[in-house]
């Protein structure tokens, strides 16, 4: 799927990436046009049309500075955070449309043998993607840079499931949250494979206001286990559904953004452009 939008979403990677490797030496935006084969005027307009603001702008939600402010602000629980925003803010939209429902050990017993899954691929703003669903939900979600590599993915997940290709309303459901135009979602349900533990997790994920950020120590307390940091790091690190449980959400406490399944590019990415769709 070599599409316009991916092009363009690998030119944009491409620059965070340059910009993030050369921030000592603030490459101006003729460098970092030139950098990804551009004029200055078609890398502002590109760049424009795909994050919603200007790279100068964008550059400041992505600096460590703004983390470090974030978390500041945000040192209140992340439920009291997420209630100051106000029910009408689009920043609560996980917390109000998300449900997860987790799968019972007969649906996800001998590899999803009882599971029949329909998947399909689709385009995001941060590149493509494969989406798959249950008949309760969505189960699974992931940046794929090719079909074959999605359907791998999925398949080792319930590597005994009977697999369909087909977009089902679930999944388009779920597509949705990439739309600017959010009055017309639906609730988006997910059906995941996960201890309770995890669960518990994710569920605290959806909490986190969009163009906000959190830390691992925070949800850890978050769900009433303070001392479990790291193994809340690993529930985030097998997080099943990309970017509507947004783990990419979740940073280190001294502003870096950490590490990030679909690679830290993106997770600077998303959070560069969840910063320019909230604070426009």
């Amino acid at each position: 799927m070599n599409t316009q939008e991916t092009i363009n979403y690998n030119r944009i990677a491409e620059a965070i990436e340059y910009i993030r490797d050369h921030f000592k030496d603030q490459p101006n935006l003729d460098e970092v046009a030139e950098k990804v084969h551009l004029s200055p005027f078609h890398f502002q307009r590109l760049f424009s049309e795909w994050a919603g603001t200007s790279p100068k702008k964008f550059l400041q939600y992505i600096s460590l500075e703004h983390a470090k402010k974030l978390l500041k602000e945000n040192q209140a629980t992340i439920s009291e955070t997420a209630f100051e925003t106000g029910l009408s803010g689009t920043s609560r939209l996980h917390d109000l449309f998300v449900t997860i429902e987790g799968m019972t050990p007969a649906e996800y017993k001998n590899g999803g043998k009882n599971l029949a899954v329909n998947y399909s691929f689709a385009e995001s703003p941060f590149g493509n993607m494969i989406v798959a669903s249950t008949q309760k939900g969505v189960c699974f979600m992931a940046f794929a840079e090719d079909d074959e590599a999605g359907f791998r993915a999925l398949h080792e997940k319930f590597p005994n499931a009977r697999f369909s290709r087909k977009l089902d309303l679930l999944q388009q459901n779920a597509l949705f949250i990439f739309q600017n135009d959010w009055n017309k979602l639906s609730e988006i349900k997910l059906h995941l494979k996960g201890t309770d533990f995890q669960l518990k997790v994710w569920e605290a994920l959806l909490k986190i206001p969009m163009g906000q950020l959190s830390t691992y120590g925070s949800i850890a307390h978050q769900i009433a286990k303070p001392n479990a940091s790291r193994a809340v790091g690993t529930a985030i690190g097998s997080n099943p559904v990309a970017f509507l449980i947004p783990c990419h959400r979740v940073i280190r406490s001294s502003g870096m953004p950490g590490g990030y399944m679909w690679g830290n590019t993106r997770k600077t990415a998303i959070i560069g452009w969840e910063g320019a769709q909230t604070n426009h």
